[in-house]
């Protein structure tokens, strides 16, 4: 059984960077995912089954986004009592995580499924990829209980000190994902309906290896030995810290889909070149999610240990790191756009709109590097209210509508319009420093949420 890590100890750059690693690695692996599907169906098919996976790909990442986001609260609780060295509070918390995420699936599932017209609607998807969008979204909507199952068990993991097992599971799941797609897409020419079929059952992959692990390493038999039971604090304290985390998440995704449903109105080229940049940045911002998610692990630990100063020191670290990651994207989309872009298309169109859409939209991969690693530090302390607070304020007085001024008049382009995105993190990283500089604010609760009262011994 893979040793769990004791993050409060030991050096910080090295704990960060082991821990980290396979959050990288699972985060490249599921943003896989969309890629491949992209990827077949651009090699495969036509410009309309290329749109309808670009945007159907975005409600998919809004809603992973949303399940990811909750469920980091998960991986906080965890630690933080795993940190404090309190066993059956643990278990308790477990048992929340599963009761909370499992009637979150249903709810998700529900609405995804009947929110499919008015989402295309609102997107305004263009006409030739109106049919194969919205069956794309139906068919994906199958695999949302499976994406919140498998992040809600992996956040238990990572929560414990245990990040390279979701990534064993994800590596799966990948392989299977583009498997199914050169079936799917490339032999039977499913189009669109084909690599949603692919991402689904590459999905149920990954959270029944999941499951089976926790079985087979005794993990279940111990928790169920240790009696939880379902205890409301513990339930709110999850959904304190994972509700703004999450609520930030979709705050993202929901931006990039109004800024979709701008672009589709400057035509069918514009909305696939923003759909194909928009996987390259997923790709290129994969290294900062990582450590920033391994900063709010090892954070949510040492203030569960009562040692701020070192969970502040895994903030710098993850920024370190980040930079170097993020100077190397900058420059690559600075020197080869076109090329990087040609490897979602063939379509000279959208290759050329792309590349000056993805010159602009690459300054974000600098000052996202602060921005997360904050966030993540934020979050790790119990203060996950503060990101939410700053990403509404540069979503929706920032990006949006500069975005939408920007598409606007004669002479608008794609490589203007991308100028919105890096000047939104901007307004974000002058606000997380402010907050990082009150006398105070950065030191959050130091210790866990109070214990459940509890019958029996």
């Amino acid at each position: 059984m893979p040793k769990n890590m004791d993050l409060t100890k030991g050096d910080v750059f090295s704990t960060l960077l082991r821990f980290s690693m396979p959050f990288l690695f699972t985060n490249l692996l599921q943003a896989c995912y969309g890629a491949s599907d992209l990827f077949m169906v651009g090699h495969f098919s036509d410009a309309a089954a290329v749109c309808a996976v670009a945007v159907g790909g975005q409600v998919m990442q809004t809603i992973t986004g949303l399940a990811i986001g909750l469920t980091a609260g998960g991986t906080v609780l965890v630690g933080r009592w795993r940190g404090a060295r309190q066993a059956r509070e643990l278990a308790d918390s477990v048992a929340a995580i599963l009761w909370v995420f499992g009637a979150l699936s249903l709810v998700l599932t529900a609405g995804a499924v009947l929110l499919v017209e008015p989402v295309c609607r609102a997107m305004q998807v263009p006409a030739e990829a109106w049919r194969q969008a919205k069956e794309y979204l139906l068919i994906c909507a199958a695999g949302i209980p499976p994406i919140v199952g498998y992040n809600a068990l992996s956040s238990i993991l990572r929560g414990l000190g245990d990040s390279r097992t979701p990534f064993l599971f994800m590596v799966a799941a990948c392989v299977t994902n583009v498997a199914t797609d050169v079936l799917f897409v490339a032999v039977l020419k499913g189009g669109a309906q084909g690599a949603a079929v692919s991402t689904v059952l590459a999905q149920l992959l990954s959270l029944a290896l999941a499951f089976g692990f926790l079985v087979r390493r005794g993990y279940v038999r111990r928790y169920r030995a240790a009696q939880p039971a379902f205890c409301w604090r513990h339930a709110r304290a999850l959904l304190g810290m994972g509700l703004p985390i999450a609520a930030q998440e979709g705050l993202v995704n929901i931006s990039f889909l109004i800024i979709t449903a701008i672009v589709n109105g400057m035509g069918l080229v514009a909305s696939a070149a923003v759909g194909v940049v928009e996987k390259l940045i997923v790709f290129s911002m994969l290294p900062t999610t990582a450590f920033a998610a391994a900063v709010s692990a090892m954070a949510a630990q040492n203030f569960g240990a009562r040692q701020p100063g070192r969970a502040r020191a895994c903030m710098n670290t993850g920024i370190g790191l980040s930079l170097l990651f993020g100077l190397a994207c900058f420059a690559s989309a600075q020197v080869n756009a076109a090329g990087l872009v040609s490897m979602f298309t063939k379509d000279p169109a959208v290759i050329a709109a792309g590349a000056g859409y993805l010159r602009t939209y690459s300054a974000d991969c600098l000052l996202v590097c602060f921005v997360f690693c904050m966030n993540g530090f934020f979050s790790g302390g119990g203060r996950a209210a503060f990101p939410l607070v700053h990403s509404a304020v540069a979503t929706f007085a920032v990006r949006v509508p500069l975005s939408w001024c920007l598409s606007r008049g004669t002479g608008a382009t794609l490589r203007r319009v991308g100028l919105a995105a890096p000047a939104a993190t901007l307004v974000s990283l002058l606000l997380c420093q402010w907050y990082l500089m009150r006398s105070g604010a950065w030191q959050a609760e130091k210790t866990p949420p109070r214990r459940c009262e509890r019958a029996g011994p």
